[in-house]
């Protein structure tokens, strides 16, 4: 089996891969000062309640933009895992798998792990231009050619940071669930007005900003394929035109592939 970590800002997303199926995934907050022993005994509980043992556990791969956590989880999987595997602990880095993508930025080596991975993961399943929009702690464009060149994208701030940021700096707007939509564009109340505010606003925005990258990656008008991952995708994507597919498993998937093609 094949232990797949993607440790992001906000949340770890780990998956199994039997083969090439991805027989279960758990989505946990990710926290810096977690030491590497406590990662251990968290994923043995887990791997317990459906019936995993660790030993069948042969190849692990990890892709992070934490570095306090990247390291605990290296120090656990060798103390915990490593006498199981078939192959080394795969870190992912722009050096890892430049024999996999062309990565055309000015420093390739800044770009984080789970970004390149989603590409490579999306271009081989689409083999044409790609816009990957991941919703995560902040939400990020990445922008793949017909040719499998990285070339770039945007970054700005995640639906969570904005609503987090209008509960704090504002004196009466309370905190809002946004997993319930509003019934209408105009909201008739403080929090209709809020959740109108933050899915219509984000929705039209990626839609905008998707159409002038559009404008930069096909200048000719070339086929684009326009899809979106991350733990929040699925709330933004009814609210956006241009999102043509959610797959929130996209850098599981991309590990999988990574790790298999080493």
């Amino acid at each position: 089996m094949l232990f797949t970590i993607d440790v992001g800002n906000s949340h770890t997303v780990t998956g199994l891969f039997d083969g090439d199926d991805l027989i279960g995934q758990w989505r946990l907050k990710s926290d810096p000062k977690r030491p590497n022993d406590e990662l251990a005994i968290r994923y043995h509980s887990l791997f317990s309640m459906v019936g995993i043992d660790k030993r069948d556990i042969d190849g692990v791969i990890i892709a992070s933009v934490v570095p306090a956590l990247e390291a605990a989880w290296v120090s656990c999987i060798d103390s915990y895992y490593s006498k199981h595997l078939k192959k080394p602990l795969l870190v992912v880095s722009a050096a890892s798998i430049n024999n996999f993508i062309t990565i055309k930025t000015d420093y390739p080596e800044e770009v984080g792990a789970d970004r390149l991975v989603n590409a490579i993961a999306a271009w081989e399943r689409y083999k044409q231009n790609l816009i990957i929009i991941d919703f995560g702690t902040a939400i990020t464009f990445d922008c793949v050619s017909a040719k499998c060149e990285y070339l770039g994208g945007t970054i700005l701030p995640g639906l969570a940071i904005s609503l987090e940021a209008l509960e704090k700096r504002t004196a009466k707007l309370p905190q809002i669930d946004i997993s319930t939509p509003p019934q209408s564009i105009i909201g008739r109340n403080t929090v209709d007005a809020m959740k109108s505010g933050v899915l219509n606003g984000y929705g039209s925005m990626i839609d905008g900003l998707t159409e002038k990258l559009r404008g930069e990656l096909c200048p000719d008008g070339e086929p684009l394929k326009v899809l979106a991952t991350g733990g929040m995708a699925h709330l933004i994507a009814p609210f956006s035109k241009c999102i043509e597919e959610v797959d929130t498993m996209l850098t599981l998937h991309g590990l999988h592939l990574v790790f298999h093609k080493q």
